[in-house]
């Protein structure tokens, strides 16, 4: 059964103090999680924005495996974001640091190592009340490159396999897996049976600018998909191409028919995890709304909000 997950998204990563999250004591960490099985939620993914499984030690790590235990979660996925193994500058970095990442996720008893190609934020996008409305990297037109992500991507995935992961790629704009075609592509390059495709298709249709139709992307990338982020957004735009404008929204209530692409992807045959995400407001709260949506979905009996954990 495919397992429904929740993000980081809802938790601060740093406190009112400016401990880390990453930091904090492990009773912090099991607080955390306690508070996502409240919700309904038996699986989390863990985000390198949050805690770095990756520069954890043994100690550490074990720390969280029982601070996840404790609450009846389970990390199915640690997801490493903008840190491009590409990078001019610390690409090489950023490769041995998914290397670590690998090992850490594996230790946790994690299914999915997931990242992608995304780079950290310009200051214009720190700035901005929602960071898509600003444009930030974009990976250079130079098959060399190119090259390079096949090449470096095809090394960790050939890593994930010998510890029994899957590693997903996530779908982002303005890098080699900003669209469709490019993205089922790279995956195409790359040859490997672990890895596939994240077609987080929430981060496109987000942008205030022309984007390729959901359903067209959905169809070309689902067949590759072995992760999912699930998020969903309200577009509107101007016939004329003059203006755009996005918000988040449930599952349920924005521009992706959920309801329609969770078919294809059962008729696929599609087996990995599902993630709730969701930026703005109550984020936790949201995801568990989503989760309850998506099980209606599947045929599965929605999880009240009041049952606690499972």
């Amino acid at each position: 059964m495919n397992e429904i997950a929740t993000c980081m998204h809802g938790f601060a990563p740093v406190d009112r103090s400016g401990l880390a999250l990453h930091d904090a004591p492990a009773e912090t960490w099991a607080g955390v999680f306690a508070e996502a099985a409240g919700l309904g939620f038996s699986a989390i993914e863990i985000a390198d924005s949050h805690i770095r499984p990756g520069h954890l030690d043994v100690r550490r790590l074990t720390e969280l495996t029982g601070a996840a235990a404790s609450a009846g979660v389970r990390p199915v996925a640690v997801h490493v974001q903008r840190k491009s193994i590409i990078d001019p500058c610390l690409g090489e970095d950023n490769l041995a640091y998914a290397h670590a990442t690998i090992d850490a996720a594996a230790a946790l008893g994690c299914t999915v190592f997931s990242t992608g190609l995304h780079q950290p934020f310009s200051e214009e996008q720190k700035r901005a009340l929602w960071f898509w409305t600003t444009p930030g990297w974009t990976d250079p037109d130079d098959p060399e490159v190119r090259e390079l992500a096949v090449t470096r991507f095809r090394e960790l995935g050939e890593h994930a396999a010998s510890v029994g992961l899957r590693m997903s790629l996530e779908m982002y704009e303005d890098t080699y897996l900003g669209t469709a075609d490019s993205a089922v592509a790279l995956v195409e390059q790359i040859g490997l049976d672990n890895v596939g495709l994240n077609p987080d298709i929430g981060n496109l249709i987000r942008l205030h600018r022309p984007i390729e139709d959901w359903r067209e992307m959905y169809e070309k990338t689902l067949p590759y998909a072995n992760y999912w982020h699930m998020k969903n957004y309200q577009r509107d735009e101007a016939g004329d191409g003059s203006w755009f404008t996005s918000h988040p929204s449930t599952l349920e209530l924005g521009l992706i028919d959920y309801r329609a692409v969770v078919k294809r992807s059962v008729e696929l045959g599609y087996t990995g995890p599902y993630l709730m995400e969701q930026y703005g407001g109550d984020s936790l709260g949201v995801c568990a709304m989503n989760m309850r949506y998506l099980e209606g979905l599947l045929g599965r009996t929605p999880v009240s909000s009041e049952s606690g954990a499972r």
